[in-house]
């Protein structure tokens, strides 16, 4: 089993070689915990450095140098991580990708366990941090959030938003992420019939740098759901949608004109406004799938070091462009039939 390990980073500095240097230790050593496991026969760490300004950029650096199965490519300025696991994806080779946050708060030797239960079946195994070492403030929120995706989507997961993932490689090449939807990667798979599951894992409290996120992921969050849950139901057919809304609140302007109150056009300004937002989402979803996100991702990238990967970690057949760039020998000329020639007639 080849896996490409995954890992946005934004400013972990004092981290990312201690993750490196546990990553590589799971070739095996941890092989004896799960009875299933399949070590890794090779490993590619690939680093999505958003606009780090601590130093991280020097690191990884000397960490190429060091690590042929390390490699990095670097934004100009930070784009959020939906755009860094876009790039990673777009990248991405073998048979899976694991997803992991570079502040050394998920534990590698988690690492058996994800492989073990891909091998059960799944095409995409979620973490789950059973036990937080993070602030009220973000763990309660979360709870609230993973929630009310559970009851939305369907999806029986305990942490949606859990960045510690195993996806196998088909899964990743089919994911359209933008804006920041890196949040819904399971209820995004599970949309496109694939099997989601998960695995509690070990979490570590935060020993070096700070959290990325502040207050606003929250409306962001919510934003993301709700236009998700849009487009997972209604993005083949959205006058469906705009029907059912549109009836209720024609229903309920004629109710309130007759009961002479006030603030139905208000109330139908915003339906207005609610529509063109989904609508506003619909043109960038299928402007997303026409259009490569990678090639839109690709302006802001200013380094890319990649190693020369041996031909066990290349990408599955199905991903190759061998068949567009393959020399089509030239088609064979059917021979045509002879023509007997008309004997001599007898005494011509």
């Amino acid at each position: 089993m080849n896996v490409t390990f995954l890992i946005p980073v934004c400013n972990e500095r004092d981290t990312i070689e201690s993750l490196v240097e546990a990553i590589l230790l799971q070739r095996g050593e941890h092989a004896s915990e799960v009875a299933s496991y399949r070590p890794a026969t090779d490993i590619r760490i690939l680093f999505v450095d958003d606009g780090s300004t601590d130093g991280t950029l020097e690191k990884l650096r000397a960490l190429h140098a060091c690590f042929p199965s390390v490699d990095f490519i670097r934004f100009r300025r930070n784009l959020g991580k939906s755009a860094a696991l876009a790039a990673g994806f777009a990248r991405a080779e073998g048979d899976v990708v694991i997803t992991m946050d570079g502040d050394l708060q998920d534990d590698p030797r988690e690492i058996p366990r994800f492989l073990a239960k891909l091998d059960e079946g799944f095409d995409v195994v979620v973490g789950w941090k059973s036990v937080r070492y993070d602030p009220w403030h973000k763990v309660l929120p979360s709870r609230l959030y993973n929630a009310v995706v559970a009851r939305l989507f369907g999806v029986a997961l305990h942490d949606v938003n859990c960045g510690y993932k195993a996806l196998r490689i088909d899964v990743v090449k089919n994911l359209c992420l933008y804006g920041d939807l890196h949040r819904l990667i399971p209820v995004l798979a599970a949309d496109l019939g694939y099997r989601v599951t998960e695995i509690p894992v070990t979490h570590h409290p935060r020993q070096y740098g700070v959290s990325k996120y502040g207050i606003e992921r929250f409306a962001r969050g919510a934003a993301d759901v709700f236009s998700t849950f849009f487009l997972t139901r209604h993005l083949d057919a959205p006058g469906h949608f705009f029907f059912r809304l549109g009836l209720g609140a024609a229903v309920l302007g004629l109710l309130l004109m007759a009961f002479g109150i006030a603030g139905g056009s208000l109330f139908s300004a915003g339906i207005v406004l609610l529509g063109l937002g989904l609508v506003a989402e619909l043109i960038v979803k299928q402007h997303s799938m026409v259009k490569s996100r990678d090639d839109e991702i690709a302006a802001y990238i200013c380094e890319e070091h990649i190693h020369d990967r041996p031909a066990g970690l290349r990408p599955p057949p199905e991903w190759t462009k061998q068949e567009s760039t393959r020399a089509k020998a030239p088609a064979k000329r059917k021979s045509q039939p002879k023509i007997p020639k008309p004997k001599a007639k007898p005494g011509g």
